[in-house]
């Protein structure tokens, strides 16, 4: 369910939608017109990455820096169809290129999507014992700044990490600002957590991933399970994580020239009065202890703007003693294993993510949730 299809939710009137969505165009194309001025060969990486990394770059922000001046109700509007597009492109693409299926389900009250392996599935496998054993399952919470995207648009990252790792993963369709702010998010991932327990599946064999706000909200439930005495996961991947909603730090504004994200990074939809500082929100505040902090995969890119709070999460956590594995790639934007999963930085995070799969979880086939 995207946000538009909540009975909460205003949207907009079919003529200003589709005004919308030309002023998206107008906008993007702007933005790929400026790209020949940027000189895009210059980089840290090889010609085509570093052509392949301006293009996307200026997309992107032209996307973001446009989507970010409408109205609401045009944003959930344009969100929809998009959304629309994705329903169809997604669920063939990801099954040819990746070898993964779809599925809709309902954990804890919460809508999501299911990405699992083909080859784990009695839908394509006849013989049991030729089926390919699930090593984990991941709850995974989209990025989107806590504002907007929706599941079946992180279905092609979901695929890769399929792939990578032979994990499920449940894609939770969280609520959102500003219709709903903190802790609204937070209680739908701990609902969809506890309904995974519920469901046999043993915390030994849950992993807790997001990328971007997602990311953030990560580390919020962490925190929400030790607070009130669940058991904690395996293992935390965080992709660019925003864990500083104080953006406080140089990162945010001498990298703001070659991130994707705007300027002026909101924040207050979600807050809506909760101090930035709160450790409930801003991980870096957070008094982490091994003893119910997973360990935990982080990457980020070396010219995000949320680099410096990131650099602060990860020293945290080390210098509590959790399990940590960081990765800083180079001259790389905010969650670039997403949007350029084909550059040599991501292809490393991927390798990364490959070794590391089995090392703090084990598969558990009994435990996996039914089809």
């Amino acid at each position: 369910m995207v946000m538009a299809d909540r009975p909460e939710v205003e949207t907009a009137s079919a003529p200003l939608t589709a005004l919308a969505m030309v002023g998206l165009a107008e906008s993007m194309l702007n933005g790929l017109a400026r790209v020949p001025f940027r000189r895009p060969w210059q980089g840290p990486s090889g010609l085509l990455d570093n052509i392949g990394q301006s293009v996307t770059r200026q997309a992107i922000r032209s996307f973001m820096g446009y989507s970010m001046g409408l109205p609401i109700e045009e944003f959930r509007s344009m969100e929809k169809i998009l959304d629309d597009i994705c329903r169809v492109v997604m669920p063939p693409f990801i099954g040819l290129v990746d070898g993964v299926e779809l599925t809709k389900d309902t954990i804890g009250g919460v809508e999501g999507l299911w990405c699992r392996a083909k080859a784990s599935s009695d839908e394509f496998v006849d013989d049991p014992d030729e089926k390919e054993t699930i090593a984990a399952t991941v709850l995974y919470l989209h990025g989107g700044g806590y504002i907007g995207t929706s599941p079946i648009m992180y279905t092609a990252f979901a695929a890769s990490l399929v792939r990578i790792t032979g994990y499920e993963i449940f894609i939770a369709d969280y609520r959102m600002a500003p219709e709903f702010p903190f802790p609204a998010g937070v209680h739908d991932a701990a609902d969809v957590y506890e309904g995974l327990l519920e469901r046999g599946i043993d915390a030994d064999h849950l992993v807790v991933a997001g990328d971007s706000g997602g990311g953030g909200l990560a580390t919020s439930l962490v925190s929400y399970l030790h607070d009130h005495d669940m058991p904690r996961p395996a293992a935390v991947m965080l992709f660019s994580p925003e864990v500083d909603l104080d953006l406080n730090h140089p990162s945010i504004t001498t990298n703001a020239q070659h991130d994707i994200l705007p300027w002026n990074v909101p924040v207050s939809p979600y807050l809506q009065g909760v101090q930035p500082n709160d450790e409930r929100v801003s991980a870096i505040y957070a008094k982490p202890h091994p003893e119910w902090f997973p360990p935990t995969f982080v990457c980020w890119g070396e010219d995000e703007m949320f680099r410096d709070g990131i650099r602060q999460f990860v020293d945290a956590l080390k210098t509590a003693g959790v399990t940590v594995y960081a990765m800083e790639e180079r001259g790389m934007f905010h969650v670039f294993p997403i949007l350029m999963p084909w550059a040599e930085s991501s292809k490393r995070v991927f390798r990364a993510l490959r070794e590391l799969s089995r090392r703090h979880v084990s598969s558990d086939p009994e435990a996996a949730p039914t089809h």
